[in-house]
């Protein structure tokens, strides 16, 4: 496969989430469209190290490490929507404000 095939899907995945984190209010959307954020910089990876130096595997190992990330980031922000959806009984973000006086 050429590179430009992978650069095209993960600029539409960027896309996708970058367009999901400025329409949406739901604070699970959110956390989902920074998901596809990071799975669209994590195909990017992988393509270069492929494309750059097949018998390397840098991308890979970098692209891991995103995962391992990406996975701790979801599972503090989601404990942290269910904690304020168990005090609020909401998860839109213009209802909730916690850190203003």
């Amino acid at each position: 496969m050429q590179l430009e095939y992978f650069l095209l899907l993960a600029a539409a995945l960027f896309c996708i989430g970058i367009y999901g984190l400025i329409v949406s209010r739901n604070a699970v959307r959110v956390l989902m469209s920074i998901e596809l954020l990071l799975n669209a910089v994590n195909l990017n990876l992988i393509a270069f190290s492929n494309y750059l130096d097949p018998i390397e595997i840098r991308g890979q190992v970098f692209t891991v490490f995103v995962i391992t990330v990406a996975a701790a980031e979801a599972a503090v922000g989601l404990a942290i929507i269910l904690a304020i959806y168990r005090n609020r009984d909401t998860v839109d973000m213009e209802q909730f404000k916690l850190l203003k006086w």
